[in-house]
């Protein structure tokens, strides 16, 4: 039974993975939205622990709610995503309540197919010792966190990863269900394959489809051989999640018929046109090199490239007939942006912002995209920072919504301290250029770009790192995000109050404030490390593992204690006090040594302590099923807390953690001077 709770946990979170990193490459509606994908997860494993004493056993209906849910997934590939004028989002559409409807069902979907093993755990948890079925649920995530991780840097793959959880399922099950439940995995992973593309990409960040110009529909897996030499190279589409992301080509005119698409494609204004010295540059959001080309082109000694996903720079070696990252004079830096400015030597003569990404999520726990915080006051003014005496900073951008040029505007101004001259065209392309000399001149015209200004730009506010949303025109709550939220809370409440009915209870509302209060911390201490470290993959599957080990270290010592204590609660509250007072950006002055120890040390040491109060608690619990089902529950009601960061901020959120807390000694304290257990 021990290996059975581990398999389950195990299949539990790596399913949940699968589903948030493969979702949002089939349906274009959840591609802001994967967090929620978790959070139906917890919903369905809450649930089916809740379920456990019921007389229906559906785990042996895994296999039909996998191939439901994978067959409406493909049904409704082409929904899109709706949004808001409060919001930027790219190639979306108005809000409308088809959408939230959509997503609902998407949520309740994915929430079913959790729920067979949230019973199976329920009724493992009732039968075994408590602390040790909690043991092995925490191992189990452990390894499935971390089997996730290599498997999603090395060899991701939608078939595969399926494969793996349906083999561990069978294995679980009796053979005599053999005969019904390969069919209908067969017919899963068939639809799977049949709904992919065998030469798409999958790096750690996106699903990559690569496409030639002139043949949009046709996917591509190697380059033409004429691709980097000759003249009228092919010029290549990269898109990640279905969406057109950059072009692949070379910027140079001479190779290219005059009239022609690919010729129209260069011709784009260039920061190294309005700036004299460029010997040393550095290029974040360095993408498929076509600002690496014209550095090059422009007589650069040296420069520093940095983009964030690997994946990215291997197809542009391939398919770039510029070749840029195959100079001597350009070095590679595999990093967040925000990351390398943080560890850069300062001294450059030209610091360029490509088109970074604002196209994902950079963490399932969180509503941050990617670039958050490379688009921040701090931010900017860290790279602002690194320029020479005679350097000039320039960002470019594609604008979306038509305030989202006068914020970027106000975002420089105030980061660097200067008015930054701006070039704009008739298609919505800016780019705002800030010399670190203000006597510095810029020309009035540059190619088809004419130099501009707003004149009075209106009050926005600007993304911090505290509120890292530069695609917000302001502290809020987009309805699109509203509907959806509201939707998926209603439909979770009705699920609940369906199974638990009138049994709802003391012990219920303590263990869901544990989990809320725990997802919010495993949430703070994702977005304190991206701060940190960076926003790669890597620092977020290191800080969920951290904060299992922590959990797991808490489970052993409570163990060891003879019961609760609401002294427990002292060290908790003392540690959440401390991080609410220090703010993140006394911590950001620290050197790299200084940072690491304060993640590693002070971070985690609120989910050890709360790890504890969970476990001396869930020991004495009168139903741990129904306890484990109400944890979950809870952490899900966390995860849509988190949306108020768009309206509060970070550090106002944290206090959300203290009030759970807070919440769960009190209904604590009820039940005992009452006389009563939980």
């Amino acid at each position: 039974m021990k290996w059975e709770m581990f398999a389950l946990s195990f299949t539990a979170l790596f399913l949940e993975m699968m589903v948030i990193r493969w979702v949002p490459s089939v349906v274009h509606l959840v591609a802001y939205y994967a967090n929620l994908m978790l959070l139906s997860s917890f919903l369905g494993l809450g649930a089916g622990a809740m379920a456990s004493g019921r007389k229906w056993n559906l785990f042996g209906w895994f296999p039909a709610f996998l191939a439901c849910d994978i067959l409406m997934l493909i049904r409704d590939h082409n929904a899109v995503l709706g949004t808001s004028d409060s919001e930027a989002h790219f190639f979306a559409l108005p809000p409308s309540m088809f959408h939230a409807f959509v997503l609902v069902q998407i949520f309740a979907m994915n929430a079913l197919l959790f729920v067979p093993l949230g019973q199976r755990m329920g009724v493992l948890f009732n039968a075994l010792p408590r602390l040790t079925a909690y043991a092995w649920d925490l191992a189990g995530s452990l390894s499935g966190t971390l089997c996730f991780g290599l498997f999603s840097l090395k060899l991701f793959s939608p078939v595969l990863g399926m494969a793996a959880i349906m083999a561990i399922y069978m294995a679980i099950t009796a053979r005599r269900w053999w005969l019904l439940e390969i069919p209908v995995f067969a017919a899963v992973l068939a639809a799977i394959v049949w709904n992919g593309d065998p030469k798409a990409i999958w790096s750690p960040y996106y699903y990559i489809t690569i496409n030639k110009f002139d043949t949009p529909g046709v996917t591509e897996s190697a380059p033409t051989p004429e691709t980097l030499a000759g003249h009228n190279p092919p010029v290549y589409l990269v898109r990640v999640n279905q969406f057109g992301y950059h072009f692949d080509a070379s910027l140079d005119p001479i190779r290219y018929s005059p009239g022609t698409a690919a010729s129209n494609l260069i011709d784009c204004i260039s920061p190294y046109a309005v700036t004299d010295g460029r010997d040393r540059v550095l290029v974040v959001g360095a993408g498929g090199g076509s600002d690496v080309e014209v550095a090059l082109d422009s007589g650069a000694r040296h420069i520093d490239a940095v983009e964030i996903d690997p994946a990215i720079i291997d197809i542009a070696r391939r398919f770039n007939a510029g070749a840029p990252y195959s100079d001597p004079r350009v070095s590679v830096h595999i990093d967040d942006a925000r990351s390398y400015i943080a560890k850069a030597r300062p001294g450059y003569d030209l610091v360029v912002y490509g088109f970074l990404d604002s196209q994902a999520l950079f963490s399932t726990m969180n509503n941050v995209r990617l670039d958050g915080y490379v688009y921040t006051v701090e931010g900017i003014r860290s790279a602002f920072r690194l320029l020479g005496d005679h350097g000039v900073l320039a960002l470019s951008f594609y604008l979306g919504k038509p305030w989202l040029g006068p914020k970027l505007y106000e975002l420089v101004a105030e980061a660097t301290g200067r008015e930054p001259t701006m070039y704009l065209d008739n298609t919505g392309l800016l780019t705002l250029c800030v010399p670190r000399d203000p006597q510095t001149a810029m020309p009035q015209h540059v190619f088809r770009f004419t130099r501009s200004g707003y004149v009075k730009p209106a009050q926005y506010d600007l993304p911090t790192d505290d509120w890292p949303f530069l695609y917000l025109i302001r502290k809020t709550i987009p309805s699109d995000y509203l509907i959806a939220i509201g939707s998926l809370l209603a439909f979770s409440i009705a699920v609940v109050a369906c199974l638990r009915r009138r049994s709802f209870g003391r012990g219920d509302l303590h263990f869901g404030l544990l989990g809320m209060g725990f997802l919010l911390l495993e949430t703070k201490g994702i977005s304190d490390s991206t701060l940190f470290f960076g926003a790669t993959w890597f620092v977020t599957m290191v800080v969920v593992s951290g904060v299992l080990l922590m959990v797991i270290a808490a489970n052993l010592v409570a163990e060891r204690l003879r019961g609760f204590s609401f002294w427990m609660y002292a060290p908790l509250f003392a540690i959440l006090a401390l991080l609410l007072v220090v703010p993140r950006e006394n911590v950001l002055q620290f050197d790299f040594a200084g940072r690491l120890l304060w993640t590693l040390l002070v971070v985690p040491l609120p989910v050890f302590f709360a790890g504890i109060i969970f476990s001396t608690t869930f020991r004495d619990a009168a139903f741990p099923s129904g306890a484990f089902g109400a944890n979950l529950i809870g952490a899900m009601v966390g995860g849509f807390c988190e949306y108020l960061a768009m309206a509060v901020g970070n550090h106002r959120l944290s206090m959300l953690v203290i009030i759970a807390y807070l919440g769960s000694m009190f209904v604590l304290a009820t039940a005992r001077r009452l006389g009563r257990t939980i």
